[in-house]
This record gives structure tokens, sequence and C-alpha cells, in this order.
């Protein structure tokens, strides 16, 4: 899908190979790149390269995914979907100069309007590493609920670390507040 949605603040948009360069300068960064289960640390621009070759235009929407384009600096991260066990789940990650000011709930918000306006979806799924509370924040502020732990394989970490599985329901995410 070549989907674009527009938020008050920036762009959601496909990915598309000119990001390479800022995927890779973010991801090689521990911090981002440890709180993410399908990323491996050092990430090389040959890693984004070949991410975005799999972004192809007529992706489901199970499988789609959008660059975050904040005006005045382009490619600042990346929400998305996937296929999991029990459905579709919801990923995202932002470089880290970009912390802390809002754009990951903004992104993640208007990527779920998306999501549950485009399918017939009644649960998303999603959760964050134990060590993760900003990611679990938004998550909590967005009405998601903790399902249960698990373990995880981490890429970055080469290890499996406990996880905080989640679930969002289409139903919650209508009657939230806005």
């Amino acid at each position: 899908m070549n989907t674009i949605l527009r938020t008050e603040r920036f762009l959601l948009r496909p990915a598309q190979m000119g990001d390479a360069e800022p995927i890779a300068r973010y991801l090689n960064d521990f911090e981002v790149a440890g709180n993410l289960a399908r990323v491996p640390f050092p990430y090389h621009l040959s890693d984004a390269r070949a991410w975005l070759r799999t972004r192809l235009p007529n992706l489901p929407v199970e499988e789609t995914s959008f660059a975050i384009d904040l005006p005045d600096h382009g490619f600042v991260g990346q929400v998305g979907f996937h296929r999991g066990a029990q459905g579709t789940i919801i990923g995202y990650w932002l470089g880290r100069p970009f912390w802390g000011q809002g754009i990951m709930t903004e992104a993640v918000t208007a990527s779920l309007d998306w999501f549950f306006a485009t399918t017939q979806a009644d649960t998303i799924y999603s959760g964050v590493f134990i060590f993760n509370g900003a990611s679990l924040a938004i998550q909590d502020k967005l009405g998601f609920t903790q399902t249960g732990r698990s373990r995880l394989l981490c890429l970055a970490r080469d290890a499996e670390v406990e996880h905080i599985d989640t679930k969002l329901t289409h139903s919650v995410w209508k009657a939230r507040e806005k």
C-alpha cells in the first residue's frame, strides 16, 4: 500500500530508498536497536537498503509500514505492522534525537486510526522489552492492556529478553478519549 497519513506535525509515508542513510544512522545506536526485536547491532547502511527492498507497494495492510517524515528533518523513525501468531502486531521506533517530544504517540495514534478503519481486525498486538518504559507508557496511554510476559529474541542483544505482551481491541480504541 502506498498510503500517506498526515498528522498535526508530520507526514507518515512509505519508506523509500532515500531513507537508507537516516535509517542506518538512527538504528546504529544501541539505545534504539537494543529496544527492538528484529534489528541487529551494529546496523549498517546495507541492512537499511536490504530492508527497504522488502517495502513493496502492494503489501497487505498487515505488513504496511510508515516512515515518520518530520518537516526540516525528513525521516526520523518508523511505525509499522507485521503478522504474528495471534494476529497483526504493531511495532515502532524513533531516532534518539527525537525522543520525548510526543512524536511516537502521534505516529502510533494515526497508524492505529488507519489500521482499524482499513481492516476488520478486532485486536492488534504489541509489547515491549521489560526495560523499555517509554514505549510501555505510549501503549498504556493509547489503551493497550498487558496480557502476560514472554521471552523474545533481541537481535541487537543476541539474547532472549523478558517481554511484556500487550494488546488493544478495536472497541477500546473507539471508546478512548481523543
